[in-house]
């Protein structure tokens, strides 16, 4: 049985100047397909059919993608062979290209194309393997900070509500300068510093902005967060009374902070207490946390950054419908969801 072969070709990163006679000849030669028209590059190929109505009609990127590439498989089922363009190039960036691999029913060939990230080095008289560069997606950087270290390249910075995550991510007065690089490669092509509190209203962002992070400074928790955690340090340090609590000490207090808690989520339900109320008690059950992780990294067992790696590796081990899902498959539904977290469970306790 032959399988039905996608082709998927690179727009290259800005004018039509990019498009290589390879992509012009496929064009010809088979159906083709634009995974978008917003690209200079595209508006040669207008009569193109694009997907840019899924990006409309879907409530998520991972949702467009998906779609995309079911559609893509379909249409080479039916023609036998067609083209898909992308912008850039297919080996960077390209998640739709990903999800086409994993795809058995068809045979997947690459036309490399020039990458933004090419341009990106040049504009930057950078070495990218010589500075060690770590290269992120806009949406994933608020996630990945606490890992990322060095210089940082960040794509795909289309909007100010990615760009608010990026700045909100990094204290302001830590952060570097930070150098904008847009539509490279077309005669619109713009590369400037800006400062680092001005990253979500000192320009506007499009579907070809990327950021340049010379240095990431260290990650640290927010303000907040630090001044408590240095605060209940302090108390252990200078207050009788907290110094000479233990864990076994404080049981008391911590049953009893969780069940004001408990109480003021029911008063608030009832319309007898304000929002306030819950805000106290939260942070009077925070403490109890706090003191706890304060006690144990005094007793060199473990501290605040363990208790919450530990909490975050258990959500993303007993939650691979969120982050491990292969997009081809539907959600579980509430059942299938608790059957699988109390699986994962019951497995996480017999390795214990």
């Amino acid at each position: 049985m032959t399988l039905a072969q996608v082709v998927v070709g690179g727009l290259g990163p800005g004018s039509s100047d990019f498009v290589s006679t390879a992509i012009h000849d496929l064009v010809e030669t088979y159906p083709t397909y634009l995974r978008t028209r917003q690209h200079p590059s595209a508006e040669v190929f207008n009569h193109l059919e694009s997907f840019d109505d899924l990006y409309k009609s879907s409530d998520s990127i991972t949702e467009v993608y998906s779609a995309i590439v079911d559609r893509l498989v379909s249409e080479a089922a039916e023609h036998g062979t067609i083209a898909y363009l992308v912008p850039g190039s297919p080996l960077v960036a390209e998640h739709t290209v990903e999800l086409l691999r994993r795809r058995t029913e068809i045979k997947l060939k690459i036309l490399p194309g020039i990458s933004f990230l090419d341009l990106a080095w040049d504009r930057l008289n950078v070495d990218p393997v010589e500075s060690r560069v770590t290269i992120v997606d806009g949406q994933q950087f608020e996630s990945e900070i606490a890992h990322l270290t060095g210089a940082v390249l960040v794509a795909q910075c289309d909007d100010q509500f990615v760009l608010s995550d990026i700045k909100l991510s990094l204290d302001a007065d830590d952060a570097p300068m930070v150098t904008v690089l847009q539509r490279l490669g077309s005669t619109s092509e713009a590369v400037f510093e800006i400062e680092w509190a001005e990253l979500d209203r000192g320009f506007d962002p499009d579907h070809l902005t990327s950021l340049w992070i010379p240095q990431i400074p260290k990650f640290r928790p927010s303000d907040a967060m630090t001044e408590l955690h240095q605060l209940v340090r302090r108390l252990r340090a200078e207050c009788p009374w907290d110094r000479e609590q233990t864990h076994s000490s404080l049981i008391p207090y911590l049953i009893e902070e969780t069940t004001e808690v408990v109480e003021a989520i029911e008063q608030m339900n009832d319309g007898d207490r304000s929002i306030d109320g819950l805000i106290e008690e939260l942070g009077d059950l925070l403490f109890q946390v706090m003191i706890h992780s304060a006690i144990a990294e005094e007793d060199g067992l473990f501290d605040l950054t363990d208790v919450a790696n530990g909490i975050r590796d258990k959500m993303i081990r007993r939650h691979p419908h969120v982050f491990d899902r292969d997009p081809r498959t539907s959600m579980p539904n509430r059942e299938q969801l608790i059957a699988q977290w109390a699986a994962i469970k019951a497995t996480e306790q017999n390795k214990g």
